[in-house]
Order: C-alpha cells, then sequence, then structure tokens
C-alpha cells in the first residue's frame, strides 16, 4: 500500500509529536510504500484563489514551489494521513495550508453530493483519508467535533472518506499499524 503523510508541527521541540512519526516510519516502511512531508519545512505556499490550476493551466498551480512533488504523492496513494498538534483548537496552519493547496487536484465544474455542490473529480481515484492529532491540555469534545466536521467536509469533496481520527496520546504505534492493515485489506477488496 502506499501512504502519503503529510504533518504541519511549527513547534520543532514537540518531541513526543516527532518520536511518534519516527516510530510509525520504522514500522511501517518495510511493508509499504511510505512519503512522510514535513510541510514545515518545505516550500508551500497559501492558495491564492487565483483559479489558474482550473482555467489556465489544469491541474497545475501557479506557484513555483514544492506542492507538485506532494500532488503527485498524494493522488497515487492508498491512503492519506494528515497529522498535526491541535492548536488553539484546530489543526495547524501548515497542514491546512497544504489541504487547500489541494484543490488543483479536482476540476473546477460542480457535482451534486448527498445534495451538496462539490468539485468534479480530476482523477480515477482518490486515497482514503487518516487523521492522526496530538491534543492540547486544553482540547475539548468541541474542538474535536469541529475538527472532524472540516475534515469530513474536505472528504466529501475530495471523493473519498474519512477512515479514522486518532490521538497519539492515545493510539500506540502498533495500533495504528494494526489499524493500517485492516485498511489495506478493505481497499483491496
Amino acid at each position: 500500500m502506499h501512504i502519503s503523510l503529510l504533518y504541519g508541527n511549527p513547534n520543532p521541540d514537540d518531541q513526543a509529536f516527532l518520536n511518534y512519526l519516527d516510530g510509525l516510519r520504522s514500522a511501517v516502511s518495510d511493508s509499504h510504500t511510505l512519503d512522510i512531508w514535513d510541510i514545515e519545512k518545505m516550500d508551500i505556499h497559501y492558495c491564492i484563489g487565483c483559479w489558474t490550476c482550473w482555467w489556465e493551466t489544469p491541474g497545475r498551480c501557479v506557484h513555483k514551489d514544492d506542492g507538485p512533488d506532494i500532488f503527485k504523492s498524494v493522488i497515487h496513494a492508498d491512503l492519506l494521513i494528515l497529522a498535526s498538534p491541535m492548536m488553539a483548537g484546530f489543526t495547524s496552519s501548515s497542514l491546512k495550508r497544504i489541504c487547500d493547496r489541494l484543490i488543483v487536484l479536482l476540476h473546477p465544474y460542480i457535482t451534486f453530493i448527498k445534495k451538496e455542490c462539490h468539485h468534479w473529480k480530476r482523477y480515477d481515484t482518490y486515497p482514503k483519508i487518516g487523521l492522526l492529532l496530538k491534543k492540547e491540555p486544553d482540547t475539548d469534545k468541541e474542538d474535536l467535533l469541529i475538527t472532524r466536521d472540516i475534515y469530513d467536509r474536505f472528504a466529501i469533496n475530495f471523493h473519498s472518506r474519512i477512515l479514522f481520527m486518532d490521538f497519539i496520546e492515545d493510539t500506540a504505534v502498533d495500533q495504528l499499524i494494526e489499524k493500517t492493515v485492516s485498511i489495506q485489506n478493505a481497499i483491496s477488496i
């Protein structure tokens, strides 16, 4: 299975988050293809809503940055894991920034899904999605519901679905690996 993991952690001293991702990398790399993208260390510009990727250069963003490498990894993945510490009740701005830029993987045209307007697919298949978060000390149930709702909306527009939302405080790496194996089996059916 090809996994693309995008993470945004603006705190380089957050060793618990980095250790968890290192454990995940070590455990998964023998049996799966794993692309890990540290958004904080990459040149990723904000989407400016110019629509160039839709009308002038379909499927290609106007920004000359590291985005195309990530786009290619994401669209070829079976599983997209979005990872971030919670910050002010939501994911990091760097993770949000790259998620906004993934609009390049869709067409500008609109279709109805569940009585809502969503973009047409640009590609035949899109990866399933998992959320891997690190709670703040004051993260509450409402923060988690809002975060889940926003990423559920992202998944619908991405012609996919959220398979899990786990927290590094609650989920050991081996449990996440078991979940990945279950996901692989479900995807290959």
